[in-house]
Parts: structure tokens; C-alpha cells; sequence
């Protein structure tokens, strides 16, 4: 599990929300929730945040 430097956290900003992002694990949650409720979250590729959505994703490796 890699932990982003808190530098990088404090920059950080969910793409839907606008809100700040939490280190939870291996993945990243935005500190507020999306319009449909849900709190939006985000993986780490090799320590990398992928700030892209899980079906936006999916898509992608079906291309």
C-alpha cells in the first residue's frame, strides 16, 4: 500500500466534488458526497492516483 505525501493530498481535489481527497487504504475518497449520494472513490496505480470513475475505467479496457 503506497502513502501519498501529504503535500500532494493537500492539492488534491475529487474531480466531481471539488472536495478534498482521504487516503483510505489503497484508495482515495473525496471528503464530500457526489450529487447521486454516493461518495465518490478513486484507486492507485503504483502509487499513482487514477482520478477517473470505476466505469470510465472499465470502458477504457474494453477499447
Amino acid at each position: 500500500m503506497a502513502h501519498l505525501p501529504a503535500r500532494l493530498l493537500d492539492v488534491l481535489r475529487c474531480p466531481v466534488t471539488g472536495a478534498k481527497l482521504i487516503q483510505d487504504g489503497d484508495v482515495l475518497r473525496s471528503a464530500s458526497p457526489g450529487p447521486d449520494g454516493e461518495t465518490p472513490t478513486y484507486g492507485l496505480d503504483e502509487g499513482i492516483p487514477v482520478l477517473l470513475r470505476a466505469e470510465l475505467l472499465d470502458g477504457a479496457a474494453r477499447s
